[in-house]
């Protein structure tokens, strides 16, 4: 996934980027947001619905509330909530 030259000038400018350690950490935050938006993703996947969308669904899995873990990475240590799951 390629992300054009405007596009990266855009992402400077609005988050006025002056250093390397400015852009590891827009990188670090960044990492951290799609990292937590791909876990719930999976989570709407594995249950059939959004948070807050079950509507119609017939299943009695349901979320189960979340707990904050630390991970590490390249770019540092960071915290993230993990959502659980209650099968039934």
């Amino acid at each position: 996934m390629a992300v054009a030259k405007d596009q990266i000038r855009q992402i400077i400018a609005q988050n006025n980027l002056n250093s390397v350690a400015d852009v590891y950490a827009l990188l670090k935050d960044s990492f951290k947001d799609i990292l937590q938006e791909l876990m719930e993703a999976e989570l709407d996947a594995s249950l059939g619905y959004q948070k807050n969308q079950k509507g119609d669904v017939q299943t009695d899995n349901k979320r189960n509330g979340h707990s904050k873990k630390n991970l590490r990475s390249q770019y540092g240590e960071f915290t993230i909530d993990v959502l659980s799951i209650m099968y039934s």
